[in-house]
């Protein structure tokens, strides 16, 4: 798969400055959801960059490392539990979204997005499914939301201990379910995942 193919057809029609954008945490009982925005300079490819669901930690960590020291910008954002169980998962996952590209130093020429969410913004944009294996700018973005979150994640089991957080980064484990039926609910738990179990 050519992953510079999306990357290549806009630079073709004119934009220079591409940005990609993926959130990883949408399905998790706990944390929040998290948001990363790249622009990778033009012909500067990391090898190995690909869905950070489908690499190691130690090789996300590795390429989380390389990605910030070579795009052009980045920013990753977060929405938290609170405000997630207030707006609903995809409101929050949007807005998260919207933030990171926001808070980008360099404003970009065009956005694309993992899956099918339209921003609320005025940057152009285009919405790749499976993008974040499909395109290598959707692709670093997942690799720095997701080092982030699950650095995030490591503290907050230290905070709270007992629910494996270090392991399950927040997802729905059995052992994980059995914590919240033993322990009750955390400050991080998200209330509108966890109804079944208050």
């Amino acid at each position: 798969m050519d992953k510079l193919f999306y990357e290549r057809e806009l630079k073709n029609s004119g934009y220079n400055l591409i940005c990609g954008a993926d959130e990883v945490g949408r399905g998790p009982l706990a944390g929040p959801v998290v948001c990363a925005a790249v622009i990778m300079p033009e012909g500067d490819i990391i090898e190995g960059v690909d869905d950070s669901k489908k690499l190691t930690a130690r090789k996300r960590e590795k390429l989380d490392v390389l990605i910030r020291e070579r795009a052009v910008a980045y920013a990753v954002c977060r929405v938290e539990p609170q405000v997630i169980d207030e707006i609903n998962i995809l409101e929050a996952t949007k807005l998260c979204m919207k933030n990171a590209v926001e808070s980008l130093e360099i404003s970009p020429d065009f956005v694309l997005t993992d899956g099918n969410m339209t921003l609320d913004i005025t940057i152009p944009q285009r919405h790749v499914i499976g993008g974040d294996a499909a395109s290598y700018s959707i692709g670093a973005a997942s690799i720095i939301a997701k080092v982030y979150r699950d650095k995030l994640m490591d503290e907050y089991a230290a905070l709270y201990p007992g629910y494996g957080f270090e392991s399950n980064k927040g997802y729905g484990t059995a052992a994980h379910i059995a914590a919240i039926m033993a322990n009750g609910l955390c400050p991080i738990h998200r209330r509108s995942f966890t109804k079944k179990w208050q």
